[in-house]
């Protein structure tokens, strides 16, 4: 026997533990608002005494949180739409330069990821202020776009990596303008890319609460923002289904983001 190999079991049981732990950790606080949702007390009452979906009822007929759903889906989309649009016509730019100005511009667009939302934030209504578009919803899509755009780019990219750029050379040299092979070959090969990027922008937007609170008005408050102010001012049950419904969403999307990645594979 090898000295040393004795203990690789008591390490590797011990990596478990702590593994095991620290999802305990990050899962069971979510289970805990999954579970309060279903509660037919007026009150936070864990474990729940019983079962009820009144708070799920009145969150579809309450007309604040009807209304913020629908602006949530309405920025998500729309941001979701110009930042897979952007994201994809610079990866693929990107794509085609071979120079430190190509790697300077790569940085310069992800930028969002590696700055503190607040300072983002802070510096939009600043400068929607002055432009006149604080408390628009153009501003709030623009925004979100914004940080959309990075995982657009990034996710375009990684699949571009792997396209074959002899398949674009053999359209053009077929007929095709730059423009047909670019919508005939290139976006067909590069799709599961692009809809990663989207499903992620989309998510990103839908999520998002720091920005939406500084950029959003009292009339276009999103569901996040909403779900923020219910914990401010009045705590209700109804608080803990809106949260479960945004956590549903964000599984859905990335349930559907690791399809996609088996399917690039």
């Amino acid at each position: 026997m090898v000295p040393g190999n004795s203990r690789q079991p008591t390490g590797h049981w011990m990596l478990v533990v702590y593994s095991m732990g620290l999802l305990a950790f990050l899962v069971l606080p979510l289970v805990v608002i999954v579970a309060l949702s279903f509660s037919p007390s007026r009150f936070f009452v864990f474990p729940p005494t019983g079962f009820s979906l009144r708070w799920y009822q009145a969150l579809i007929a309450g007309p604040k949180w009807r209304d913020a759903l629908g602006n949530s889906l309405i920025v998500g989309i729309g941001a979701s739409a110009i930042a897979t649009g952007l994201g994809l016509l610079a990866a693929w730019g990107l794509s085609e330069v071979r120079s430190r100005i190509a790697s300077f511009v790569t940085g310069w667009l992800i930028m969002p990821m590696a700055i503190p939302i607040v300072i983002v934030a802070v510096a939009l209504f600043i400068t929607y202020s002055r432009l006149g578009l604080a408390g628009s919803r153009m501003a709030l899509i623009i925004a979100h776009a914004a940080l959309g755009l990075p995982f657009v780019l990034i996710a375009v990219s990684a699949t571009l990596k792997g396209f074959n750029r002899n398949l674009v050379r053999a359209a053009e040299s077929l007929g095709a303008s730059p423009l047909q092979a670019f919508r005939t070959v290139t976006v067909p090969a590069v799709l599961p890319g692009i809809l990663t990027g989207a499903l992620f922008a989309f998510a990103v937007s839908f999520d998002e609460v720091i920005i939406a609170l500084f950029l959003s008005s009292a009339q276009q408050h999103t569901l996040p923002v909403e779900v923020f102010s219910g914990t401010r001012e009045s705590i209700t049950p109804t608080v803990t289904a809106a949260a479960t419904l945004l956590m549903l969403v964000s599984a859905v999307l990335l349930l559907l983001v690791e399809l996609l990645r088996d399917r690039t594979a």
